[in-house]
């Protein structure tokens, strides 16, 4: 790569200068339990084969299980859902004590009351830096009406 001398906190403070939505996602390990995880690096990558991606940190205790599933979940969160956003931004486990959800179509966790869901089934793992990108193609997308939680210099922000 490249000889650039960005310092770390220069790096992280411009990239909170990008706003970003927050989704949550999930997964089913092998016992079907479900896992999930907060992700503002969540971003379509293709319309023709639909894809996606998500970026998981290597210290992730979540990765694990996206690492063994065939399948993912994406839920786009609304305004309302900041509390959901918190909790899966935690280390630690169980994060879907008492959280509304339903299996989709693929057996991927989709949270409740969420502005979109994605159903995605892994196509490949890219080990990038200190994060694996999960590429994988949306076999089933929904979407409602509503306000979007967004992310912006390391703080939750709305439209507006």
């Amino acid at each position: 790569m490249g000889t650039g001398s960005v310092n770390e906190e220069a790096f992280r403070r411009a990239c909170s200068r990008f706003a970003t939505g927050v989704a949550v996602a999930t997964t089913c390990d092998a016992e079907g339990m479900p896992h999930g995880i907060t992700v503002n690096s969540f971003t379509s990558v293709s319309l023709e084969p639909p894809l996606v991606l998500i970026c998981i940190d290597y210290r992730s205790v979540a990765l694990l299980h996206f690492r063994e599933a065939r399948a993912y979940g994406i839920s786009v969160l609304s305004l309302a859902q900041k509390e959901l956003s918190d909790r899966f931004a935690q280390r630690v486990e169980p994060r879907f004590d008492g959280v509304p959800w339903h299996a989709g179509l693929s057996g991927a966790p989709l949270l409740d009351g969420a502005l979109a869901h994605f159903e995605c089934e892994v196509g490949q793992v890219v080990e990038a830096g200190d994060h694996a990108v999960l590429i994988a193609e949306v076999v089933h997308a929904s979407f409602a009406d509503g306000d979007p939680l967004l992310y912006f210099a390391s703080g939750y922000a709305t439209l507006g």
